[in-house]
């Protein structure tokens, strides 16, 4: 992934390819694991205890959300904001993939070099960052807030000005290099490992390889920076705490600080991972699939050229 060049291992896949295998992985992890993100914010802005016992707690469990949400908002409600989900996800997949980023051994292997990680921490301010604001916004809310997105982009520029599409940076960049270095760090570790823990017979599905090895690595990555990511949602929605009113208390914050003080205070430690349990199946899924699908793209690449050749 980041860094990695699969021409390193014999493969015969130009850096176009690669960017598009990255770019193919992104949209269809995305379409399979928008649910769960959905579910996961759901419970990143729930004030009270995500906990059956407590009666305002409108969401307590996986299951129990996802019944809800589709008795309440039908099907389409798993799938909120999920055009400009995908630009971001074929954007970030594109760049997170392309070994034309840097050059030198670090290509050569699948970890993070440190150029790759200086245009990943730069993604949240790119010309899209409307469509990443508006991303984390649309599964948060539960009544129709904007018609399109256009009408959303144009409408949040007039009544807050530009800045409201930078709300949450902050978490969002402390984040970004500790995430993306400890995910590909320990797919490389976690791949050594299973060449090593696998027997000879076991070693030839690489697929399956590359999507445990991708899963274990979304997990302990998303465990260690979940915090933030939690934080950066809920200074997102500063402004639209009255459109999801309707689940649970709201509040207000003032910055990064302010935000992780008043959840220490109020909901105490366990509210910082108010959330994880969708979030880590999220995060396995996500990094695996995406795993697998950039191989398998840039194998069927190398094999349609070998075809050709």
């Amino acid at each position: 992934m980041v860094g990695y060049d699969p021409r390193a291992d014999g493969r015969n896949v130009s850096n176009l390819e690669v960017a598009v295998a990255g770019s193919v992985s992104g949209l269809v992890t995305r379409v399979l694991i928008s649910p769960l993100d959905v579910i996961k914010i759901r419970f990143q802005l729930q004030i009270e205890r995500l906990s059956r016992s407590d009666p305002n707690a409108k969401y307590h469990g996986i299951l129990q959300a996802g019944r809800q949400i589709l008795q309440e908002e039908g099907p389409t409600a798993f799938w909120k904001g999920h055009i400009p989900a995908q630009l971001l996800s074929i954007g970030y997949g594109a760049v997170q993939c392309s070994p034309s980023w840097c050059t030198g051994p670090a290509c050569a292997m699948p970890e993070t070099s440190p150029c790759i990680l200086c245009v990943a921490a730069c993604l949240p301010v790119w010309p899209p960052s409307p469509c990443i604001l508006w991303t984390c916004y649309a599964p948060a809310l539960q009544r129709r807030v904007y018609k399109t997105l256009r009408n959303a982009v144009v409408t949040m520029y007039r009544t807050e000005g530009p800045l409201v599409f930078y709300k949450g940076l902050n978490p969002t960049l402390i984040a970004i290099f500790p995430y993306a270095g400890f995910q590909f760090s320990f797919y490389s570790s976690l791949k050594h490992a299973y060449e090593w823990a696998m027997p000879a017979e076991g070693k030839k599905n690489g697929n399956f390889k590359n999507l445990l090895c991708g899963s274990g690595a979304g997990v302990i990555s998303k465990t260690l920076t979940y915090p933030l990511d939690l934080f950066k949602k809920r200074l997102q929605v500063g402004g639209f705490e009255q459109a999801r009113a309707s689940f649970g208390q709201v509040r207000s914050y003032k910055g990064l600080l302010d935000c992780a003080r008043q959840v220490l205070r109020e909901e105490g430690a366990q509210g910082c991972f108010k959330g994880l349990a969708p979030s880590l199946l999220k995060a396995a899924l996500s990094t695996g699939f995406v795993f697998f699908w950039y191989e398998l793209f840039c194998n069927l690449f190398h094999h349609v050229k070998k075809a050709d050749s």
